[in-house]
């Protein structure tokens, strides 16, 4: 596989990473402390065209290869992990199965405004009592002629409060199990439409996340995305490619927390030898280099199976369980190697190892990743 990009990609990619050292990257903490979200870096990621890099330039957006919109995601979460899952909620889980779904007056509708940024995207689809176990749905979708009349409570909610446009995901029909399941396009604002719980959370702080709450909301015929029961199908199959941007996204994080660490072991000294003199430093930091870059082969293999369009489920389920244990690794043995200093907010590291955490649990846990990848080895 060819992972080149061309020159014009190599260029959007090159100004993305000025932008995040410059503008990302000195926000980081700040966000973190105060559990703020980014409405400035939105406001410029959209400028620069980066909420719509691959959704196609006859909608509004750059038109660019999935291959750069994942390079994309591993910057920036090189800098930061909440404006990174801000960055991918609204382009894996909200755009793609807009694009890949949606008719032709829903993407003329909607994806306008989310490649220009107007609109910021969520995804439904969590419950108190549906995680991992998506059949556990609780939430009701009842077809009242002209409308649906939407009912219930999705949990853990990324860009919550701050999305224009929420896939939501309901029963329509109860007694089909994981058929009866349909996707609704529903917008914020709407009558009956409120948010109840913001969440607490050891890391990402900079993520908007909530509980969204409707009662009797009428989503009208024109917005079921998709046909009725394919909520599933299109729940799964977007987060194949979830999957992939969390995956880049311990990529970054892993990478971001070995390039702070090299200036501080190669300046730090202990016993009258820079911390990065000891062999027992140096074996460690070729490790952590291996291991990253052995997930990022992983990554954008899984994501040129996704921008050739073939089925890539085992390819996904391997590129986020591997590369969201090397973020953990890697950030704890960053945070180790840095000893005390480490441990302080005045350093990146026990922030980025908070950060970390969450990419082994979200779009699908690491213990399901490797129940899908046995799965497609045909041991079930």
């Amino acid at each position: 596989m060819d992972f080149n990009f061309t020159s014009m990609e190599q260029d959007v990619i090159d100004m993305l990473e000025d932008f995040c050292i410059n503008e990302v990257k000195p926000l980081a903490a700040e966000l973190d402390e105060q559990e703020r979200f980014p409405v400035e870096t939105l406001e410029k990621l959209s400028e620069m065209g980066m909420m719509g890099m691959y959704i196609p330039e006859e909608y509004g957006g750059a038109g660019l290869s999935y291959n750069t919109y994942t390079a994309a995601n591993e910057i920036i979460n090189k800098y930061c992990a909440s404006t990174g899952c801000m960055v991918e909620v609204h382009g894996s889980l909200v755009t793609w199965p807009l694009l890949t779904y949606g008719n032709e007056a829903q993407k003329q509708k909607y994806l306008p405004k989310m490649a220009s940024g107007e609109l910021l995207g969520a995804f439904g689809l969590t419950e108190p009592g549906a995680g991992s176990d998506s059949s556990g749905q609780k939430t009701t979708a009842v077809d009242k002629g002209d409308y649906y009349l939407l009912n219930g409570t999705k949990q853990f909610i990324t860009n919550g409060y701050y999305a224009g446009l929420y896939l939501v995901f309901a029963m329509t029909d109860k007694e089909q199990g994981n058929k009866g399941i349909s996707c609704f396009l529903v917008e914020k604002g709407w009558e009956g439409f409120s948010f109840g719980t913001k969440e607490k959370k050891m890391g990402i702080h900079g993520t908007s996340t909530y509980e969204l709450v409707f009662e009797d909301v009428k989503v009208p015929k024109e917005n079921l995305l998709g046909k009725e029961g394919d909520g599933f199908k299109i729940a799964m199959t977007t987060l194949d490619g979830g999957r992939i941007s969390i995956a880049a996204q311990g990529v970054g994080i892993a990478q971001g927390a070995l390039n702070e660490l090299i200036p501080v072991i190669k300046a730090r000294k202990q016993f009258g030898r820079t911390i990065a003199s000891f062999q027992n430093t140096q074996f460690k930091v070729a490790e952590m280099q291996t291991d990253i870059d052995a997930a990022r082969l992983l990554v954008y293999r899984a994501s040129q199976m996704k921008q050739d369009h073939k089925r890539c489920v085992k390819e996904a389920a391997m590129a986020k369980y591997y590369a969201t244990k090397v973020a953990n690794d890697v950030t704890r043995m960053c945070l180790q190697l840095a000893g005390g200093i480490g441990y302080t907010r005045e350093y990146p590291f026990e922030r980025m190892m908070r950060d970390a955490k969450i990419t082994e649990i979200y779009e699908g846990t690491n213990e399901i990743q490797r129940i899908i990848i046995a799965g497609e080895l045909g041991i079930r």
